[in-house]
């Protein structure tokens, strides 16, 4: 015990000290609760208050805070409730959309399905205005018919799932604001006429019987006849409207003396419609006479025609009669038809419709198609008052209103209303064919040939960027025309390559090849005229000129050159598109770029102009790295005009040769082409007697050659007549792939020209001694280079440049070396 005293005395503070229980402090004021949104917070406050009072005011405070969150689950839930309503009432409105265009959609199907019936209604008789174009839906059935009618079908069918019958004029809304919406009308092509809306025009109110039906359910055959004009006509098919379709077919086809639909309606009495085209390639059945309408051209149609009236052609505005032939079968253009018969053509017509309202009854027919597979050529051929006439185009269409325009020509003198810049630009003097005949015939005939050396264009060397090409004609009929050589290329020779024996082609273009195959193929037809065999030497073109000294071409021999581009330099540098409708020429034809004489450039494509100050080349200058330059084609095609293409060698055999033509296959422009080709040097004066300034027909094609895409070969090929096949020639090297020499180089030419030299030393033009090389045989032909030297000064006169020559060690060969 007084252990346990002593410790508790010790803990009480003092031994023998009574223990004194200490009062306890007092508590701290409650903290106010001032939110109630946390119920921890308010938990801890009213246990910590001991006095009644806080325990009241914490109920309170639960009390407020469960209404308060109550409050905003109430609130909540309404902005829940109110966005389900609004997306059930979109989905409402969604779906009666939706049905509305069901049950419109099922009520037209209704009633096409009962206009269908309507049309096999007639089982034994039907009149022709029962004629499904000419009925009139409405009065056949009724709307009340039509409601009931769809008042029987199902709740799906009738208005997709809606209690209430559809209401009529709203396509199934009841609602009174609704409105239709109205569908675009989308202009198109109006529809072709058949065989029994045009009977049903010419003879209205004819009667269709049915004559009998025979076959299997499956497949029932019908037999309906009609009468027209005291005659009956029966028509089969697998319904009744196609045997009826057969039956006015026939009908049609029989009453008139031409199986034309134009004369079958002026046999009845009846004009018909600019619109119509009856020589359409297209039929609505392959056994049917009326072909697909066809719609007006446009203005921008190139087949709009205009006449001058007076008998004469038109072009740039020069009017230029048919002079009197005197050779006896070229082809005159007739009387014109007397004034009552004949009327001038009105616009918005195509040939082909001019000259069936002319020449009724007319009969098109395909000759040919020819050409690559993305530039297709095809040739229409119709025969009009005993002549017959060819017309080509990129389709049928095109090549009939050709071949019409072709016939309307040359028999009523019409011409084409096109653009000054893509018209003909007539020669002086005979025109022995039509312009635009002759430049179609002319592409086509070098195409045609290409594609026969070409194997169809599959050859490898098929691959080009130009075409050339020269076609000879000996009369007036195209027909006749002979293709004499065919070749490609677009580059030169390097300056690396050059040869000082004349083995090497300078000069790769197409045309410059052209020419040389001319060349080559003039000596063959000299060798022709010295052969000792009667038939080869009537082969020949030449005769002997009335003074035995020289020859000259047989009477109607023309050469025409083909372009499928128009010539590099002056020709095409203001020439890089098609010339449009409205393209009127040259807007600024005295610039001083114009007319320029331009060189094209070693190792490269296009032209520059040249300098006054570097006319000269020298041979070790160009061995050195100077580039060889060459005239441009433009400038060598003038020259051929004043010079004439047979060159300074055949001048010792003919008087000078001109080509009669230049066509172009492609960005042909009046304008540009006149002027490089002789226009820029119209001035010239003093030319030695037998040379001239030649003025061809300058003319573009109608179907106008499509762009050769991609990069141009470095070859060029070249075929003359009577060789087997195509030479193909390194434009780079000048020479073929093994380095043989080609058959048109200088060395080759100039071969020839020895051997025929010393068979006709006697009736020479040109009388010297033989010469001993290459540039003194060229040198002794003193007339030639006169005329070239005036051209020569003629350009310099006209501020256009100087004449770039070539190296004259070129030249300086003979055949020992």
């Amino acid at each position: 015990m007084d252990l346990k005293e002593e410790k508790k005395a010790s803990e009480t503070g003092g031994v023998g000290n009574t223990p004194q229980r200490a009062p306890p402090p007092p508590p701290p004021p409650p903290a106010p609760c001032t939110k109630l949104d946390s119920r921890s917070q308010c938990q801890d406050l009213v246990s910590d208050t001991s006095e009644p009072a806080g325990e009241l005011k914490g109920s309170i405070f639960i009390i407020f805070f469960i209404m308060a969150l109550l409050l905003d689950i109430s609130r909540s839930a309404a902005t829940y409730c109110c966005l389900i309503r609004r997306r059930f009432k979109r989905r409402r409105k969604k779906r009666s959309e939706r049905k509305g265009r069901v049950g419109a959609r099922v009520l037209r199907n209704q009633q096409r399905l009962l206009s269908r019936e309507g049309d096999e209604v007639d089982a034994m008789s039907s009149c022709s205005t029962d004629v499904k174009e000419n009925r009139n839906l409405d009065n056949l059935f009724s709307k009340e018919g039509v409601a009931a009618e769809v008042a029987q079908l199902p709740n799906w069918s009738a208005g997709g799932g809606r209690k209430r019958p559809l209401e009529e004029g709203n396509n199934g809304h009841t609602h009174s604001k609704y409105k239709p919406k109205k569908r675009k009308k989308v202009a198109g092509p109006v529809l072709p006429k058949n065989a029994l809306m045009q009977l049903n025009e010419i003879k209205p109110g004819l009667q269709y019987k049915l004559l009998s039906q025979t076959g299997p359910v499956h497949a029932p055959v019908f037999v309906m006849t009609v009468e027209v004009n005291g005659q009956l006509f029966e028509g089969s098919g697998p319904t009744k409207k196609k045997a009826k379709l057969n039956a006015a077919e026939k009908a049609l086809r029989s009453f008139v003396q031409f199986p034309n639909a134009s004369e079958a309606h002026m046999a009845m009495g009846r004009t018909l419609s600019v619109h119509t085209d009856f020589t359409s390639d297209q039929a609505d059945f392959p056994d049917m006479l009326f072909n697909a309408f066809e719609t007006s051209p446009s203005v921008d149609d190139p087949f709009y025609l205009a006449s001058n009236g007076n008998g004469s052609f038109c072009s740039l505005g020069i009017e230029y009669p048919l002079l009197p032939s005197p050779i006896p079968n070229l082809i005159q253009p007739p009387l014109p038809p007397p004034p009552s018969t004949f009327m001038p053509p009105t616009s918005g017509k195509n040939p082909v419709m001019i000259l069936n309202e002319l020449r009724p009854g007319l009969k098109y027919d395909f000759v040919s198609e020819s050409g690559e597979s993305h530039a297709k050529n095809f040739v229409m051929s119709v025969r009009v008052d005993a002549q017959n006439f060819q017309g080509s185009g990129r389709n049928k269409k095109l090549a009939k209103a050709r071949a019409a325009q072709a016939a309307l020509s040359a028999l009523f003198n019409m011409q084409l209303d096109q653009a000054p810049s893509r018209q003909p630009i007539p020669r002086e003097g005979l025109q022995l064919h039509l312009p635009q005949v002759l430049a179609d015939a002319v592409s086509r005939l070098v195409v045609d040939k290409f594609s026969e050396l070409t194997e169809n264009f599959a050859s490898p060397h098929a691959r080009r960027k130009v075409l050339a090409g020269i076609v000879m004609t000996t009369g007036t009929d195209v027909k006749e025309a002979e293709v004499i050589c065919v070749s490609t290329g677009t580059k030169c020779i390097n300056g690396e390559y050059m040869s000082d024996r004349g083995l090497a082609l300078n000069d790769c273009h197409a045309e410059i090849v052209a020419r040389r195959s001319l060349i080559r193929f003039l000596y063959s037809q000299l060798e022709h005229f010295l052969s000792n065999q009667e038939e080869e030497h009537q082969r020949s073109i030449f005769v002997r000129c009335d003074n035995r000294q020289g020859f000259r071409l047989k009477e109607n021999v023309q050469f025409h050159l083909y372009i499928s581009t128009s010539p590099c330099g002056d020709a095409r540098i203001f020439s890089p598109h098609e010339a449009g409708v409205e393209d009127q020429g040259d807007r600024h034809p005295n610039r001083k770029a114009r007319g320029q004489l331009r060189t094209k450039i070693e190792s490269g494509e296009g032209t520059i102009p040249v300098r006054s100050n570097n006319t000269i080349q020298t041979w070790d200058g160009v061995l050195q790295g100077e580039r060889l330059l060459t005239m441009s084609c433009s400038d060598k095609i003038a020259r051929w005009n004043v010079v004439g293409f047979q060159g300074s060698l055949m001048s010792y055999f003919t008087e000078p040769l001109y080509f009669s033509s230049i066509i172009l296959g492609s960005l042909y422009h009046a304008d540009h082409l006149s002027r490089a080709m002789y226009q820029r040097i119209a001035e010239i004066e003093d030319l030695p007697p037998s040379f001239s300034l030649n003025r061809p027909l300058l003319s573009g094609i109608s179907n106008a050659e499509a762009r050769q895409p991609g990069k141009a070969p470095n070859f060029s090929v070249n075929w003359t007549e009577g060789d087997h096949g195509l030479e193909v020639i390194n434009a780079t090297t000048g020479k073929d792939d093994l380095g043989r020499p080609s058959r048109l180089c200088k060395h080759a030419l100039y071969s020839r020209w020895m051997r025929l030299h010393c068979k006709l030393s006697s009736t020479l033009r040109i009388r010297t001694a033989r010469p001993s090389s290459y540039h003194e045989a060229k040198q002794a032909a003193v007339e030639y280079h006169s005329s070239k030297q005036t051209l020569f000064r003629s350009f310099q006169k006209a501020g256009l440049g100087a004449w770039v020559k070539k190296p004259i060690e070129q030249d300086q060969f003979t055949l020992n070396t």
